[in-house]
């Protein structure tokens, strides 16, 4: 449900605030920055809220006492170095939380929080922001169905998606410890490649990296281990939304996957955008997940909920960047290279909730989901180089004039996300960005 938070005529005191793109005082995303240590005595990483081209300081907030209630209880958990307790506490302080913040930053609250706003406030391009939880685990989903078959056609044309993907939300367990957030770079990972006319494994290089547009789900208060969660209930555990792009090394995958999945063509890194939207600053772009074609299986029970169906999808347009070292240095801007929305996923975020708590396996506060690869229907919307290239046997241009099949040293990847509706302020979360290295 929308609230006073959510009015598209609510305006900020934080100049920036007003239209911003990304972060106005609709959004107030959650994070953990770090302040320039030159201004601020105690700069260690603690939890923030964006607001315009600023970082509302919740641990400043906290020592002013103009937070009360249950909002101080989570803007105490949410000013650690980490923001896995307060995604621990649920639903209600976190909107008790937002819905104080969003009062002090409102016009209306400017006499209360402007004349300390030194403190409060920190510049956002004066701040490094990190990856906002202990990501304690890791599953990467495959829920995106054109990805999905757009893969499957390279196997098997005439069968692309695998006998259980209509019926499962199809994962795998990724790695937790080599996520890191945007802007560090990522190193081009060495494994065995083996192409189909060499007669046997090399080791080396990656030949074929690629990367993979997916949401990332961040999980709020855990579940206990033996305890699955009703359908009904699984949207409870979810605190808030970002991006991730889950690198992939193609030709060591392609190798290694048999017989047991992904690998070292995996683990080798992820990114993450720093800033999670909560579900409740997305309430506005909540949509009815699309109707399953004709002759598709229905859910089974313990993953179907009318409400779920009704209500359970957001309308988030997604876009992927290219940005080429010739490119920065002749002062290109990016090249899109597709656009997509999480209304083409084919799971909702509560079915992958509960389909992974169904068998009894336990959720942690901070646990992360990518979604897996979110891609259009049509060539515009495809979400990795491996469908854009057709794993590699096509090359597509960018604007600069040079051409790619995969990425190349020096590229630069840049994932956007935005939502928009008539009657409410849109909202951004911020760019998920990292450049490859050789």
């Amino acid at each position: 449900m929308t609230d006073a938070t959510h009015d598209q005529a609510r305006q900020s005191w934080v100049a920036s605030a007003n239209g911003h793109s990304e972060f106005p005082i609709q959004n107030l995303p959650f994070g953990v920055f770090s302040p320039a240590g030159k201004t601020v005595p105690d700069a260690a990483p603690r939890g923030g809220i964006a607001i315009g081209d600023m970082i509302f300081d919740l641990r400043a907030a906290l020592q002013a006492k103009l937070l009360t209630g249950e909002a101080a209880t989570a803007a105490e958990a949410g000013s650690a170095s980490t923001l896995n307790d307060l995604m621990g506490l649920g639903s209600g302080a976190r909107r008790a939380l937002r819905q104080q913040v969003s009062d002090l930053l409102s016009a209306a609250g400017e006499s209360r929080a402007k004349p300390l706003a030194d403190k409060l406030l920190h510049p956002a391009s004066e701040c490094w922001v990190h990856v906002p939880a202990k990501i304690n685990n890791f599953t990467d989903f495959f829920a995106g169905i054109h990805h999905a078959r757009n893969g499957g056609r390279r196997r098997d044309p005439n069968n692309p998606l695998s006998p259980n993907y209509k019926y499962v939300p199809v994962a795998y367990h990724s790695r937790a410890s080599s996520v890191r957030e945007s802007d560090i770079s990522l190193a081009r990972p060495n494994g065995q490649r083996k192409l189909p006319d060499e007669a046997a494994p090399s080791f080396g290089p990656c030949r074929k990296l690629d990367y993979e547009l997916e949401l990332a789900v961040w999980v709020g208060p855990g579940t206990r281990q033996g305890e699955p969660v009703p359908i009904g209930r699984a949207g409870e555990h979810v605190f808030g939304l970002g991006l991730v792009n889950d690198w992939s090394a193609r030709d060591i995958q392609q190798w290694e996957s048999a017989p047991l999945g992904p690998f070292l063509g995996k683990s080798f890194g992820s990114t993450v955008s720093p800033w999670i939207v909560t579900v409740d600053a997305l309430e506005p772009f909540r949509v009815a997940q699309a109707d399953r074609p004709a002759g598709d299986p229905a859910p089974l029970p313990h993953l179907l909920d009318a409400q779920d169906q009704r209500t359970g999808a957001y309308d988030i347009a997604l876009e992927a960047l290219i940005r080429t070292r010739q490119m920065r240095e002749k002062g290109l801007p990016a090249h899109r290279v597709s656009h997509s929305n999480t209304t083409d996923l084919y799971w909702t975020l509560a079915q992958l909730v509960a389909h992974h708590t169904s068998n009894g396996c336990n959720l942690v506060p901070g646990d992360l989901f990518g979604s897996g690869t979110i891609s259009g229907p049509t060539e515009a919307g495809w979400g990795s180089l491996s469908e854009q290239s057709m794993d590699g046997t096509r090359t597509f241009s960018l604007a600069s004039g040079e051409t790619r099949s995969f990425l190349e040293d020096g590229d630069e990847v840049i994932f956007r996300a935005h939502c928009r509706r008539n009657g409410f302020a849109p909202i951004g979360f911020g760019e998920c960005r990292a450049c490859v290295s050789g």
